[in-house]
């Protein structure tokens, strides 16, 4: 009997360094955001780290065997991922606090700025073809089957009974987003009725639609997956998340507003720990193909607006402008909105503190 026991546990042992043996050489996907080492294989090959803002996550993943394929041709050097999703105000936090990503795609420029005053990014990310940008998308609304609620405008999310989602702008770019559109449309209709934008209408329209909100979320993803489980009347979000939903069979409606904000998402070289891991010269090329049209047209296929011209003057009969579409710059640019709406003391923060 003892002998079977101490054959029992060797057994048990071996089986768990097996195991951790194989988990140390796969290249699967972080769950997280634990630091990874991205040094190149003694072989030549090469592991990129990709830290992504979640909703990119489907069309990040079918583009990423097709750089391996396109790099493999090219250099004949195998390239290997090690892929990290979160919302994106919490992946570039975890950038900064030593996630060491080689190659940053996240919601919006605010987040890679934050990688600029950490050190971590080249303040001229900016200088990178479409001002460092690689897609772009619209905020619209997602409501249940058929409409039921009759939603057409942000101005319909502030009726009573409606129960709104969006997630939090704490850790969610694409929360900062769904905000700057509904503060914007605000603004869109104080211009209309009064002549002048008037920051006070708008910051008491937004009031109005937080009164319904259901919950706030981490990630768009993660408003998207409880707008899924039946949770609330009408999702704020992305316009390629929900197309992406609907393609994969979600029985909703997208409601474009007529006035909503052009989104603009941005990637770079995370300049430090490319230069740490001598991975400079494949995620430079990696960043550059996301702007390629094969990848472009992933991304369209993804429900993404390409920043590609020419692949989005094919797309343009799936993609049409909304009638009173603006951008950041018509908030006063980042720089402004960061001040006015996020700060400790902005209009956002005044609207959750009710005052």
């Amino acid at each position: 009997m003892k002998q079977r026991k101490s054959w029992s546990l060797r057994l048990l042992v071996g089986f768990i360094l097996l195991s951790v043996l194989l988990s140390g050489c796969s290249g699967a996907e972080q769950s997280g955001t634990q630091p990874v080492s991205a040094a190149p294989a003694s072989d030549g090959d090469v592991t990129l780290v990709i830290g992504a803002y979640s909703v990119a996550k489907d069309a990040v993943g079918e583009i990423l065997p097709q750089f391996q394929q396109y790099w493999k041709e090219k250099t004949g050097q195998t390239v290997r991922f090690q892929e990290s999703y979160e919302a994106s105000g919490t992946q570039a936090r975890a950038i900064a606090g030593g996630f060491e990503a080689d190659v940053t795609i996240l919601s919006l420029e605010g987040d890679v700025d934050k990688l600029v005053k950490a050190g971590l990014v080249d303040k001229k990310w900016k200088d990178a073809p479409y001002q460092g940008m690689v897609t772009r998308s619209i905020v619209v609304l997602g409501t249940r089957k058929g409409n039921p609620l009759g939603i057409h405008q942000f101005q319909d999310l502030a009726r009573p009974g409606v129960k709104v989602l969006y997630p939090n702008p704490k850790t969610s770019g694409g929360a900062q987003w769904d905000i700057n559109a509904i503060y914007g449309a605000g603004l869109k209709q104080s211009e209309r009725e009064k002549g002048q934008k008037d920051p006070a209408a708008a910051k008491a329209f937004l009031e109005a639609v937080h009164q319904n909100i259901e919950s706030l979320d981490k990630s768009g993803r993660a408003s998207m997956a409880a707008f899924e489980y039946g949770v609330g009347d009408v999702i704020v979000t992305y316009e390629n998340e929900l197309l992406a939903r609907m393609a994969k069979g979600a029985q909703y409606d997208l409601v474009v507003p007529d006035d909503t904000i052009l989104i603009e998402n941005p990637a770079a070289v995370v300049d430090s720990y490319v230069d740490k891991h001598g991975t400079r010269k494949v995620a430079e090329a990696f960043l550059d193909y996301l702007r390629t049209a094969k990848a472009q047209e992933i991304f369209a296929k993804h429900g993404f607006r390409p920043v590609d011209e020419q692949v989005m003057k094919a797309h343009r009969s799936e993609y049409p402008d909304p009638s009173g579409l603006f951008d950041i710059q018509y908030l006063g640019g980042w720089s402004e909105v960061r001040s006015s709406l996020y700060s400790k003391r902005g209009i956002w923060y005044q609207v959750l503190a009710g005052i």
